[in-house]
């Protein structure tokens, strides 16, 4: 049985499954636009692996952040400077440590340093930090409004009764003044 306040599993299923893809539509060109710039940075300046890739995300932050709002969490409560921008800053950079830690470690752990290890290893990097950023945003930055009650049914009002004075001797009726009992 369903209750008025939840919808039913499939309904539920359903919905997660558009979000999943809407999110999936914002982050696939966040990752064209982070591994874009990170190539970008790596052929055109002599900056170390590590620290293209952090330039690179931030760009690519700055990008999701716009098409969550505006597209994947358009429907979500609108809490504006004051709340969200600081999480989805604060859950952004947990996510940069985790793809550029993956990065680091293959880079300057495994000594895998080559233009495709380090493509590669970015990539992991980003799909790792994506399944902490979907849970984080989605539970903390872009929170779900309430459920809408079910519109109250409405009682109807009481009748109202207006007593009226016997009839007086030229047979009309007056009602009874207000007050009177």
């Amino acid at each position: 049985m369903t209750t008025p306040e939840r919808g039913s599993a499939l309904e539920r299923v359903r919905g997660l499954a558009r979000e999943v893809a809407k999110f999936g539509a914002v982050g696939g060109l966040g990752v064209l636009v982070n591994l874009g710039v990170f190539n970008l940075l790596r052929h055109t300046t002599d900056l170390q692996v590590v620290r293209a890739s952090v330039i690179a995300t931030v760009v690519a932050i700055t990008t999701n952040y716009l098409g969550f709002r505006y597209f994947t969490y358009r429907d979500r409560a609108r809490t504006g400077g004051s709340r969200e921008v600081p999480l989805f800053v604060a859950f952004s950079l947990i996510g940069l440590v985790i793809e550029n830690g993956v990065l680091y470690a293959a880079t300057y752990g495994f000594g895998w340093d080559g233009r495709l290890a380090s493509n590669v290893f970015k990539f992991v990097g980003i799909g790792t930090a994506t399944v902490f950023r979907f849970w984080s945003y989605r539970t903390w930055v872009f929170k779900a409004l309430p459920q809408a009650a079910p519109p109250a049914v409405a009682e109807p009002a009481p009748a109202v009764r207006v007593a009226a004075r016997p009839a007086r001797e030229g047979g009309t009726r007056s009602p009874e003044p207000a007050g009177n009992k």
